[in-house]
């Protein structure tokens, strides 16, 4: 009996324990789920009101390709960060070192440690790996990849540091004053700053310098691997004329854009930084463009982007203590941060000059030629220039009063008193077009025709001896005229024959039999030279700068029935360049084809 209470009792007491137990565990679990609710309400409750407050500075420009000017404008030197469009500066490296011939596309690049640390977006390069520069380049564009960036940012400076240092050093150089870099990729560092102006300007210098290798930026997807990488420009392919360039993200700075859109003969760079989202700044910039485009100038007549050799390396080291400083001012004041921060750079050389020349009393003109202006002689050294480093000579002339019936004018005898010199330049012939290149052209073709009669073959019959052998009547030197001589012209053919004397140049647009080097690019067949004269200065101006280097001519050819034409052509170029150009020249709906000489 005594035995079964004790039984009895212990089973009581463990029921009692394992009920405290079973009490003890529902409680504790209660309690770590109300733990996770709460904290989970406040996580969710701290990015509710991140979100509200998330509101990056926005800035945007719009910029004509062809005229330079700008069309809108909403703080566009506002300091912003650049996120990876920091990349467009790392291509514009690469694409040097190709151009010389340092690098070349199936190059491959070895893949570092600290490459392949680089935070998403990324390619997943592995130490030891290689690259091939074309894929580096496809992987920028379309995926930025940050891993690729560092990759070539060690392959052109050795370090991501010291790469970084070069592209502060050359955005100076392109004009971008105030933009700071601090790695290859644009992963966030409060002290990488650039504002809207500047990456406009790198734009359209990326275009302007290498019109071959910007046709990346039109990529949309590529295989890497196995796999199919795509970008992230919505706007290509939907937008009609876009071809580039580049997007971004960071926190700090937004969603941003660059943009690049040929549309007919217009030509405009879009940005677009500090976006609440992809979708409202592409958005953005569809009605940025759409209301610029009416507005845009049809023809270039802007010098392409060139880079100044006067920006000196030590502003790229110097600058970036002032770099956060700045941005704070930025956050609390955008005014006041415009108005008030310091510029990394000294201002240009070229403004420099202007302000103390604007200072100098004006000094009495002097007598010298204006320069060709083809649309592309801004591109070109002075020397290259023709005529250029030599003033206009005046010539002496024998001066014709010309009555209502025919003329006979006296012999220049001794006895008669020395003509006057006049310093009048006779107007140009009415069938010669009035452009530099057209009257350069005809004095060479005068310079070169072998005999008077050939020369005269193309004009209405005179009587004998009458005018000068070189094709232009009316005027004669004085010092060509000796005793007896006497010139009778009719009124009409006196006053339209006028015309300047012929002035020798280098590279004239001329049936010259000198033979052509490098690539043709054969704008036209015309029915007359004037006309394939008139053809080659309308390409030269709808190429973008492109022919500056040029050697323009014409051909004459007989094509089917006798008929004569006259090709219209430019020579001494290379592949690349020839097809850059007819590129361009289609975008002024100049039609263009291609000959290898």
């Amino acid at each position: 009996m005594l035995s079964k209470n004790l039984a009895s009792s212990q089973l009581v007491r463990a029921g009692v324990f394992g009920l405290v137990a079973l009490t003890s565990v529902a409680i504790s679990t209660t309690d770590a789920q109300a733990r996770r609710h709460y904290r989970h309400h406040q996580i969710s409750h701290h990015h509710e009101s991140s979100d509200d407050d998330y509101s990056p500075k926005f800035s945007s420009i719009i910029v004509d390709g062809n005229s330079g000017a700008v069309l809108e404008a909403n703080s566009p030197d506002g300091l912003r960060h650049p996120a990876s469009l920091t990349k467009m500066m790392t291509l514009y490296l690469l694409f040097e070192r190709l151009d010389a011939g340092k690098m070349k596309l199936d190059t491959e690049m070895p893949v570092s440690e600290h490459a392949s640390d680089q935070d998403p977006t990324k390619l997943d390069l592995r130490p030891g790996q290689t690259i091939r520069v074309e894929d580096a380049i496809k992987g920028l564009i379309t995926r930025s990849a940050n891993d690729a960036a560092v990759v070539i940012a060690e392959a052109i400076g050795g370090s991501e540091d010291n790469f970084a240092r070069m592209m502060t050093h050359k955005a100076h150089a392109l004009g971008m004053s105030r933009t700071i870099y601090r790695n290859a990729s644009g992963l966030p560092n409060d002290e990488q700053v650039t504002t809207a102006r500047d990456q406009s300007i790198l734009g359209r210098a990326l275009q302007d310098r290498f019109p071959r290798y910007y046709r990346y930026f039109s990529t949309t997807a590529f295989n890497f691997r196995g796999h199919t990488i795509t970008g992230h420009n919505h706007l290509l392919g939907s937008v009609e004329g876009v071809d580039g360039i580049k997007t971004g993200y960071t926190r700090a700075s937004g969603f941003n854009l660059v943009t690049s859109m040929h549309r007919g003969n217009r030509f405009l760079i879009g940005v677009v930084m500090g976006g609440r989202s992809g979708g409202s700044r592409d958005a953005t910039m569809r009605s940025l463009l759409a209301e610029s485009l009416d507005k845009a100038a049809t023809t270039r007549t802007v010098a392409a982007i060139t880079e100044s050799s006067g920006q000196g390396s030590a502003a790229s080291d110097d600058s970036a203590t002032d770099a956060r400083p700045i941005m704070a001012q930025a956050a609390t004041s955008e005014p006041a941060a415009a108005a008030q921060a310091p510029v990394p750079t000294p201002a240009p050389r070229m403004s420099v000059l202007a302000q103390a020349a604007a200072a100098v009393p004006p000094a009495q003109p002097k007598s010298e030629p204006a320069p060709l202006t083809s649309g592309v002689i801004q591109t070109q050294a002075l020397a290259n220039i023709p005529g250029s480093t030599e003033p206009m000579k005046p010539v002496r002339i024998k001066t014709v009063q010309v009555k209502a019936g025919p003329l006979k004018l006296a012999s220049a005898g001794p006895s008669q008193p020395a003509p006057p010199v006049t310093s009048a330049i006779p107007a140009p012939r009415p069938d010669i077009a009035e452009t530099s290149s057209a009257v350069v052209a005809r004095a060479e073709t005068i310079k070169s025709e072998p005999s008077p009669e050939a020369a005269r073959s193309d004009l209405p019959p005179q009587p004998p001896g009458h005018g000068t052998g070189n094709g232009i009547l009316g005027v004669l030197p004085a010092s060509s005229l000796t005793a007896g001589q006497a010139v009778t012209s009719p009124p009409q053919q006196a006053m339209a024959s006028l015309a300047p004397a012929p002035q020798p140049a280098p590279e004239p647009a001329t049936q010259s039999s000198k033979p052509h080097t490098g690539w043709i690019v054969q704008v036209g067949a015309l029915e007359s030279e004037s006309e394939a004269q008139a053809r080659l200065e309308a390409a030269r101006n709808g190429a973008r700068g492109l022919l500056a280097k040029a050697d323009p001519f014409t051909e004459p050819v007989i094509a089917k029935g006798d008929r004569k034409l006259f090709r219209a052509r430019f020579a001494g170029l290379d592949r690349d360049r020839a097809e850059a150009v007819c590129k361009a020249l289609r975008h002024s709906d100049i039609s263009c084809i291609t000959v290898k000489n």
